[in-house]
């Protein structure tokens, strides 16, 4: 089972207590037996779903209630909270210091995305500001010298590594010294794995390790090995100080939940996520964004770093007042469509924003980015005054719609289908008019209105109302200094 299925499957768990019109004990149960079963199927570890159980069995002490509490809201919030408790080590994860060599040296066998993922890390690193460098002490395997090679040539990091030296120990002192040197302050040293845990690499690895003194060693766990994981994670551990982990190949094919319980293992916290071969195919894992994308309940602080990284703040303060004033043009949603390709992968965009996928399914899966630059080349092929109208005015003239057709090489069906889609933007953009005035947030007085203007298949996957108040009062309480909005 892939994680989207186990969370479908712990989603439809809590849904049918929801249909439940008497929740007792024996309700409760047969929830927790499906979740079990869920997580079971997806490679979590036995033992860890047994105590997850006895966990929401004791939170969800249906007896010790007292009256008038809702139910069903504290068992939804108990299986979040101890999903969140399975993944989480309550251990802080090693930070950078700026003005200082950081080394930092990947551990785990091989074919597990070790020297990919080293090149992802100096990739995120490089992009927010850093000065890294990589070391190839993987002398064990033919190939990943090139391989390293090429993945930092193509993201423009330096590279040190070795045709005629075999020792893995040499090649790593050697080449964290001469970064020490020049002063690069994020130093990745990669290590050499095996097809299975064997005396030769663990001493290898602590040989490496004395060497080069780590400030952080990173276990890089595949996501496809299954309840291997558990033992694997544990023995890595035994043998050298492990203070992160990194899950790869977490795509659509992997179970990935062994992989997850690597962090009961290690005791140390997942601090990324893999799910390609691209190099943006990497995310910083935060356990509660985690697990509300798991459940299909999106996850606000995800999408609004998204945001941040790729909206212009200067044009933030100009869109929040036509917003307020309940206008949406076709050149708005030009600008939001360019921005929207500047985020990435735009289905785990649509994972983060919750019911988004149910109101755009067309934009789902690996051709939604293709999608919206077929949009965006229709909407080139616009005027500026069929761009800048409050009311488009090629709705009205099949004419325009043919000429928008022939010049952008679509076909009028396609360019209609883009004016629904706007056209439902636009209604949903003027019923929330004056509910932005500002830029703050709707108060609570104005929830029911917001809550009309938002379709009915989004309010209820953000779980009607309540769960949109809760939405508004998370954006309130977070600060992205975003201009135009408070």
């Amino acid at each position: 089972m892939v994680l989207a299925e186990l969370g479908s499957k712990i989603t439809r768990a809590i849904g049918n207590l929801q249909r439940q019109t008497v929740i007792d004990d024996t309700v409760v149960d047969e929830m927790l037996k499906e979740i079990g079963n869920a997580l079971i199927a997806a490679d979590v570890n036995f033992q860890l779903v047994i105590k997850l159980r006895k966990n929401l069995k004791e939170a969800i002490n249906l007896p010790e209630l007292a009256a008038g509490l809702n139910k069903r809201r504290i068992i939804q919030k108990a299986v979040f909270d101890q999903l969140c408790a399975l993944l989480d080590p309550h251990t802080k994860p090693f930070v950078p210091k700026k003005g200082h060599p950081n080394v930092i040296m990947f551990v785990g066998l091989q074919g597990a995305g070790k020297t990919t993922t080293v090149s992802k890390l100096a990739y995120h690193y490089k992009r927010k500001g850093w000065n890294p460098a990589v070391v190839c002490a993987d002398t064990f395997r033919a190939g990943a010298f090139d391989q390293l090679k090429q993945n930092a040539t193509k993201i423009k990091v330096p590279f040190f590594g070795s045709y005629t030296e075999a020792d893995p120990v040499k090649v790593a002192k050697e080449g964290v010294e001469n970064f020490k040197k020049e002063g690069y302050d994020i130093i990745i040293v990669d290590t050499s794995g095996r097809h299975k845990q064997e005396s030769a690499l663990f001493e290898e690895m602590q040989q490496v390790s004395e060497v080069v003194s780590p400030d952080n060693i990173i276990f890089v766990m595949d996501a496809s090995i299954g309840q291997a994981a558990f033992d694997q994670a544990s023995a890595f551990k035994g043998k050298v100080s492990v203070g992160s982990v990194i899950v790869t190949k977490l795509d659509g094919h992997a179970k990935g939940g062994g992989a997850l319980s690597a962090v009961a293992a290690t005791n140390s916290p997942i601090i990324f996520i893999g799910t390609g071969e691209h190099m943006e195919d990497f995310e910083p894992f935060e356990v509660k964004s985690f697990v509300s994308r798991l459940l299909g309940m999106g996850d606000l602080k995800g999408i609004m770093s998204v945001f941040q990284e790729a909206l212009p703040m200067d044009k933030a303060p100009e869109l929040a007042e036509r917003l307020a004033q309940g206008k949406f043009t076709l050149r708005d949603m030009y600008e939001q469509l360019q921005n929207i390709l500047k985020m990435g992968p735009l289905g785990k965009v649509m994972e983060m924003m919750p019911g988004m996928s149910q109101l755009m399914p067309h934009l789902k899966g690996n051709d939604g980015n293709q999608r919206i630059k077929i949009m965006i080349n229709i909407l080139d092929s616009c005027t500026d005054d069929e761009l800048d109208s409050d009311k488009p005015i090629v709705i009205k003239e099949p004419t325009r719609i043919a000429r928008i057709a022939r010049g952008s090489g679509r076909s009028m069906k396609e360019v209609n289908d883009l004016l629904e889609q706007h056209k439902q933007f636009a209604k949903m953009v003027d019923k929330m008019k004056g509910l932005t005035k500002g830029g703050k947030m709707p108060n609570p007085s104005n929830m029911a209105k917001l809550a009309n203007a938002v379709p009915p298949q989004v309010l209820r996957q953000m779980g009607g109302l309540g769960g949109l108040n809760n939405l508004m009062k998370q954006m309130g309480d977070m600060n992205f200094n975003i201009p135009g909005f408070k």
